[in-house]
C-alpha cells in the first residue's frame, strides 16, 4: 500500500471500543423506563448522538429534553473513553510505520471530540494524527462523504493518494462511492457484514500485526 495521506475511523478501527455501543441504546432506554423495540440498533446505527436524543425523545415519549438526554448519555460515554477504551492490537506499531514513511494522518469519527481526544491521548495514539474531525463538526454522519472530504482537504493530498481505514459497512460503502481507496479493518461487531465489506474494500486488514507481516514479506 503506497499512500501520502490516511483517514482513520476511531471506534472499531483504532480502538477496540465497539462493545460499549452494543446494546447501549437498549440499556439507556430501559434505565429511563422504556422498553426498546427489537430493531433499535439498526434504526440508530448511523445517527449522531443529537439525532439519537431527538429520536428517543419523540419516538419513546421521554419527558427529558433533548439536551438532558445528551448530557445523560455523554456522561456514560465519556467515562468509558476517558478511563477504559483500549487500542486495537498492534495499531500503534502500524501508525508508527506510516508516520516514519511520511504519511499524514487524520481521524474521522462519529464520537464527539472530547471523548475522542480523551481516549486517543490516554492510549498514546493522538500524537500520530494531524487532527480530528467529528461527524458533528462535519455536519453529517458517515452515510455522507462530507467528513472524508473535509479530512482530505486538511491533509492536502490527492484523493488517489489517500486511503480511508474503516470497519463499518455503511462507512466503507460511502468512502468507496466517493472515490476513495478503502482499507477495511475487521471488527467483531461487524461480523455479519464481512463478506460485503471484503467485496467492497480495496484492502482488508484482519489484524494490524498480520498486515505488517504480510506487507514486509
Amino acid at each position: 500500500m503506497r499512500l501520502q495521506g490516511a483517514i482513520f475511523d476511531m471506534d472499531g478501527t483504532l480502538l477496540d471500543s465497539m462493545p460499549i455501543w452494543k446494546g447501549f441504546s437498549q440499556r439507556f432506554l430501559r434505565d429511563l423506563g422504556r422498553e426498546p423495540e427489537a430493531d433499535l440498533d439498526t434504526v440508530v446505527k448511523t445517527m449522531t448522538l443529537r439525532e439519537c436524543a431527538r429520536y428517543f425523545r419523540e419516538h419513546y415519549r421521554l419527558p427529558q429534553s433533548e439536551r438532558e438526554l445528551i448530557e445523560m448519555a455523554t456522561g456514560r460515554i465519556h467515562r468509558f473513553y476517558a478511563e477504559e477504551a483500549q487500542p486495537k492490537a498492534d495499531v500503534e506499531k502500524f501508525l508508527s510505520l506510516l508516520k516514519m514513511e511520511g504519511v499524514w494522518m487524520y481521524v474521522a469519527t462519529a464520537t464527539d471530540r472530547e471523548e475522542a481526544e480523551a481516549a486517543l491521548r490516554r492510549t498514546g495514539l493522538l500524537e500520530y494524527f494531524r487532527g480530528i474531525m467529528t461527524c458533528t463538526e462535519a455536519g453529517a454522519g458517515k452515510n455522507s462523504p462530507v467528513i472524508f472530504e473535509k479530512c482530505l482537504t486538511r491533509l492536502r493530498c490527492r484523493r488517489e493518494d489517500c486511503v480511508v481505514f474503516e470497519d463499518a459497512l455503511h462507512a466503507v460503502r460511502t468512502a468507496k462511492e466517493a472515490g476513495f481507496r478503502v482499507a477495511a479493518v475487521y471488527d467483531a461487531s461487524s461480523e455479519a457484514d464481512q463478506p460485503e465489506i471484503r467485496a467492497l474494500a480495496d484492502y482488508y486488514i484482519r489484524s494490524y500485526g498480520e498486515w505488517m507481516q504480510t506487507d514486509e514479506a
